[in-house]
């Protein structure tokens, strides 16, 4: 007689170890909240995927401790190219250096399984984070009072095993199970194209450009880019007749890379990976259903041309898990968890959009396009929404929920909080996991009672010329910032800034002063 084995019962439980699932769990442990992390992989799948992430995404690698292990993993990227055919340079969009917002590097390159590599070593270190590596979800159920209930089987044994939790997080990936449990489903953004994907490692100097070249052709568009002192990605876009197996060889393949690879000996060059993906526009029509949520790829696909995809999850992750752990830990009502959605709903669409834009740029409109692009892309760097996108590397504000101050005037609602400080990244390091209160004008001793009895830091901005700066530019005299850095709101009333967070934040008995 067969028996139910008996459940593993956690707070939160995250279906995959991917970057996104394992920046949850990083998140919630910062706020002290155990989660279990579920993975069909022992360890961490081999083959490259993503290859770049902003100074934004590498500031919340930062928060979770992994950015200086990520500088030894990494190489700065030069920014974006938009080429012709015959590789002449039709607009240049630089992105080197630090962001003198953030302080990280505006562009970096890597191979991910390299960053998963130093994720799994910190979910390792991190005591309040279980990794079940080797195990297959195969049902998801809600069980009563919102709780969740999971059953997976071990790849090698075939042993069962139960798992409830409080919260579940489906970070599983593009063809998520979680997604196909709560019903929802995928709404095609109206991109599609096959791409050869091409990992190839060389000693030799291919005297290249170190950004990003985007070939912007009607025919064959195409990318490439270096990523390592000896990896380079190619991505071609396949012809109707053409299959990844007509590429199986590097002497298929020369033709191809022949472009940037002239006096290299093909016999150089070592083909890590030559494989077909199809590239789309799509996003989940919702995200949640009671206390599961999709997040990563699970939740939205993003074409790779402006190198996104990897980063809109772990921006879900960094937007999400504050949230889960102060509904668990009572700080935050359950209506918090109904802003998750629309907040990144909105802001992984825009950058969809932005993708998709550009793959639209590089590939249609035949000779006439060709013809037109040539003509019009040199003028696109003096525009400043295509500045701003494609060189200032800061995205869209957040809006659309309770935790966002909708429009009036405030010109800070929604935007990062600067991190730099007289030169150095300073302030993720001084608030830590907790809200604070960014103010040129001394809060109260009432207002101080008020945001010390909730945890708030007070970041006051005299000797902090950034800070203030910022403020100025805002035309505000505070501005109140949530945890994972994004402004609530900004004015000149401190006390009512004080009085929005009294309104968001029940004080917990670890949180009440003596």
């Amino acid at each position: 007689m067969s028996t139910t084995p008996a459940p593993h019962v956690t707070p939160v439980l995250i279906i995959g170890a991917g970057p996104t699932g394992a920046c949850a769990a990083l998140e919630l442990a910062r706020h002290g909240i155990p989660s279990t992390v579920v993975d069909r992989w022992e360890g961490v799948y081999p083959q490259p995927r993503a290859v770049h992430l902003d100074d934004e995404v590498l500031r919340i690698l930062g928060r979770l401790g992994v950015a200086e292990r990520f500088a030894a993993i990494s190489r700065p990227g030069g920014g974006l190219r938009l080429v012709d055919a015959g590789l002449r340079v039709l607009g240049e969009f630089p992105r080197e250096g630090v962001s003198p917002s953030t302080g990280f590097t505006r562009a970096s390159m890597f191979d991910q399984p390299d960053l998963e590599g130093l994720l799994r070593e910190r979910l390792a270190e991190t005591a309040e984070i279980t990794l079940l590596g080797g195990r297959e979800v195969t049902a998801i159920e809600r069980i009563g009072d919102g709780r969740v209930r999971v059953r997976a089987r071990a790849s090698d044994s075939g042993e069962e095993q139960v798992l409830d939790a409080e919260v579940l997080l489906g970070c599983d990936g593009a063809n998520s199970l979680v997604r196909r449990s709560i019903g929802s489903t995928m709404l095609d953004l109206g991109f599609e194209q096959r791409w050869l994907v091409v990992d190839v490692r060389t000693s030799a100097d291919l005297q290249q450009w170190e950004g990003v070249h985007q070939v912007c052709d009607s025919t064959r568009a195409a990318t490439y880019m270096r990523i390592g002192p000896d990896r380079y990605r190619w991505e071609f876009q396949l012809l109707e007749h053409e299959a990844a197996t007509d590429f199986a060889s590097i002497a298929a393949l020369a033709p191809l890379l022949a472009p940037w690879t002239t006096g290299v000996d093909p016999s150089a060059l070592e083909v890590i990976r030559s494989a077909e993906y199809t590239f789309r526009a799509a996003i989940a029509d919702r995200w949640r259903a009671g206390r599961i949520f999709l997040l990563g790829d699970a939740a939205h696909l993003t074409p790779p041309f402006i190198g996104q995809g990897m980063g809109a999850g772990i921006r879900d992750a960094s937007n999400l898990g504050w949230k889960v752990a102060g509904f668990l830990d009572g700080s935050l009502s359950a209506d918090v968890l109904d802003t998750y959605e629309p907040e990144r709903s909105r802001h992984a669409r825009s950058m969809i959009d932005m993708a998709h834009l550009l793959g639209t740029v590089m590939t249609r409109g035949g000779r006439v396009g060709d013809a037109v692009r040539a003509a019009v892309v040199p003028l696109l760097k003096r525009a400043p929404l295509v500045r701003r996108r494609f060189i200032d590397s800061a995205t869209p504000p957040l809006h659309g929920s309770s935790l966002v101050a909708p429009g009036g005037g405030d010109r800070l609602a929604g935007r990062l909080c600067p991190n730099v400080v007289n030169g150095r990244r300073v302030v993720d390091d001084l608030v830590g996991p907790s809200w604070a209160l960014v103010t040129a004008a001394a809060p109260s001793p009432s207002d101080r009672r008020e945001l010390e009895t909730r945890g708030c830091a007070v970041v006051e901005v005299a000797s902090r010329p950034e800070l203030s700066a910022w403020l100025h530019e805002g035309r505000a005299a505070a501005a109140l910032v949530r945890p994972d850095r994004t402004t609530v709101a900004s004015g000149q009333d401190v006390s009512a800034l004080v009085g929005r967070l009294v309104s968001l934040i029940t004080p917990t008995s670890a949180e009440v002063p003596a």
